[in-house]
């Protein structure tokens, strides 16, 4: 019913109502309100009953899913390798899913306390009909959540997708977390977060947010259930019983002792085999046979596995096993090239084939060897022209073995590069080495005089403790002018702003002092033609 307000006629303000018309009137207006407030009580409850039966659906289909995900944790325990890569996409799935949920469900409570106040319970909303805390809460101008919880839907859809390897599947998902404007919503002109929430009443607005938890809930399961069935976790099947050697190791140092796991596939431990090698009978509880290596070469571990069955039946296995018994050996390489440089920090790296490295130890002559871990060693050489002995040794049963050792020239750094560090248009560091053009607001934005070994080998700063720029007047006479750091005098900078578009200068007589405490003088001279 709607009322439309006209100015009045002169014969409507002649002509007045009796009391009794009015009373009719007023008992009519009542009656439709009565009537109204009837059909949207049904209405209302209605929503109650599907919010609590979408709540046990959810609840239910969660239970479901925190089993699955008791699975893959019981099966990641056993088997990482095997599933690890599916356990990690769960939890990711877990992750999205929950964080969805939670916001969903931070909404139902917003709006529920927008209708009932700050002590307003879900589980028992008294403002059932009020239309406007879901329009306040998701779509007031600036702090309307609406348009958040679409976007999170949206990008949660996505996401699961991407997992999903089902036709059907993808499409179930992506139809129950549609967030797709009906035909009628786009004919009125609205949004996804105004079709579903503008003018909604407080218990539709709840059911249609459990709605969206119990979709999530149902996503992840789908989602869960095929990367259960990705990893095969129940899949225990036996069909082929072969006999295995096991080695520690297939390379034994001479000296050493050989070690090898001999077992039969699907092993029950209540019955081992019994393990001939060749045809003597292996004493031995565990299955590990063990023989000390006294010569060198390629060697053939040989039997078989004798095996009963439940009927009382033999079941032979053959397995035969290579090993190799070498001399004792070492690598040692210099990280760098075959030289190492004194005073200078050069990585070393040192291993024994078939021995573990933190049982690999090296000790050097003419300097000092620092290990750093994981088979990398430090040489700081003394005296340069004094070669470097570094001796190898390895643990070998339960003694220190000798592995060899390795002979290293030792040289004095090579003399460094000078040039001017400065940062290009892309902001990315520079050195700039003479010969070609440098503008000259590059110039007078750079500190001063860098040097550093700069082949594709060594990267090696050093330290510039002076040098000499030499300009040419207008007479063409030399005008030097001497720095004693590696910045640039006032004079120096002075200078540079005198200089005009092609003219240079030279640098010259550079000092520095590398690594190895060693101060040198430069010997070339480094040209720079202002652009």
């Amino acid at each position: 019913m709607s009322i439309t307000n006209k100015k009045n006629t002169p014969s409507q303000k002649a002509r007045k109502l009796s009391p009794r018309q009015k009373m009719i009137n007023l008992m009519y207006v009542v009656l439709m309100a009565m009537l109204a407030l009837n059909v949207s009580s049904d209405v209302l409850n209605g929503f109650s009953l599907v919010d609590e039966g979408l709540n046990r659906s959810k609840e239910n289909t969660n239970i479901q899913n925190l089993a699955i995900y008791a699975t893959l944790h019981d099966a990641m325990e056993q088997n990482p390798e095997k599933t690890r890569e599916w356990y990690d996409k769960a939890q990711k799935v877990r992750s999205l899913t929950d964080s969805l949920y939670q916001f969903a469900e931070q909404l139902k409570w917003e709006i529920v306390r927008e209708a009932d106040g700050a002590d307003g319970d879900i589980n028992d909303i008294h403002g059932k009909e009020n239309l406007e805390a879901a329009t306040h809460v998701m779509l007031a101008p600036g702090i309307g959540k609406g348009a958040k919880l679409r976007a999170a839907i949206d990008a949660y859809r996505e996401s699961i997708l991407r997992m999903a390897n089902d036709d059907k599947q993808k499409k179930i998902i992506a139809s129950n977390l549609s967030t797709e404007v009906p035909a009628k919503g786009k004919l009125l002109g609205k949004n996804w977060q105004e079709y579903m929430f503008e003018n909604t009443p407080v218990a539709a607005s709840v059911t249609l947010l459990t709605k969206l938890q119990n979709d999530l809930r149902h996503a992840e399961g789908e989602i869960l259930h095929q990367l259960v069935s990705n990893i095969d976790i129940k899949d225990v099947r036996v069909n082929e019983i072969n006999a295995y050697v096991i080695p520690t190791a297939q390379t034994v140092v001479r000296g050493g002792k050989f070690s090898a796991q001999i077992i039969m596939a699907a092993v029950d431990t209540t019955a081992r085999p019994e393990i001939y090698i060749g045809n003597t009978l292996l004493k031995t509880s565990n299955g590990r046979y063990e023989t000390i290596c006294n010569s060198t070469g390629d060697f053939t571990l040989k039997g078989y596995l004798v095996m009963h069955n439940g009927n009382g039946e033999s079941i032979r296995r053959e397995f035969s096993q290579p090993y190799t018994v070498v001399e004792p050996t070492a690598t040692v390489s210099a990280s760098l090239m075959n030289v190492l440089y004194a005073g200078y920090h050069n990585p070393i790296s040192v291993s024994v084939p078939g021995v573990p490295i933190n049982k690999v130890s090296a000790t050097m002559t003419n300097g000092s060897l620092t290990k750093q871990g994981d088979g990398s060693y430090i040489a700081v050489p003394s005296k340069i022209g004094e070669n470097v002995i570094i001796t190898v040794t390895a643990e070998n049963e339960g003694h220190m073995q000798e592995m060899g050792k390795f002979t290293f020239r030792v040289r004095k750094l090579p003399d460094p590069t000078p040039y001017i560090a400065y940062t290009d248009a892309s902001g990315t560091p520079a050195r700039y080495k003479g010969g070609t053009p440098i503008s000259k607001g590059t110039l007078m934005g750079a500190a001063g005089l860098s040097a550093a070994i700069d082949d594709g080998i060594l990267d090696t700063p050093f330290r510039v403790t002076s040098f000499q720029t030499t300009f040419f007047d207008n007479m063409g006479n030399a005008v030097p002018e001497v720095s004693k750091s590696g910045d640039f005098t006032e004079r120096q900078r002075a200078l540079f702003r005198q200089l005009s578009r092609g003219k240079r200068f030279y640098i010259s007589q550079v000092h520095a002092v590398g690594p190895d405490g060693i101060e040198r003088t430069l010997p070339s001279a480094m040209e720079v033609i202002v652009n």
